[in-house]
């Protein structure tokens, strides 16, 4: 009866651990210390002059996304826009900004670039 019962108890935390494997691997789990109830404080440029594509490696789950979004939102003249599954980010700028800076702010988060088109 014993043996019945250790069973049943790890069938139940393996069913936990695959459950909770997949949400992190869809990027619905909180990897980092976060999960999906992170928000950005969204920024309206007045007039965008310039956009670039930042190719991103690192990111797994939406406090990863918000997390790069918040540190380009926080750059004087940008605004960012983070796709965690093709994991980019768009960057619009209403001034002239050095790719290095906003290299430099993603990589401070945490993340590495891997290209900034």
């Amino acid at each position: 009866m014993t043996d019945y019962v250790v069973v049943g108890i790890l069938i139940i935390l393996i069913v936990i651990g695959i459950r909770s494997s997949v949400k992190h691997f869809k990027g619905e789990g909180s990897c980092c210390g976060g999960g999906s109830s992170v928000k950005v404080k969204r920024k309206k440029l007045k007039q965008v002059v310039k956009q670039r594509t930042v190719v991103i490696e690192g990111m797994t789950c939406e406090h990863c996304k918000a997390r790069v979004e918040s540190r380009l939102n926080e750059l004087d003249g940008v605004s960012a826009k983070v796709n965690l599954k093709r994991k980019i980010a768009a960057v619009s700028m209403e001034k002239d900004v050095e790719d290095e800076v906003i290299k430099r702010a993603i990589e401070n988060a945490g993340y590495e670039v891997v290209e900034v088109r």
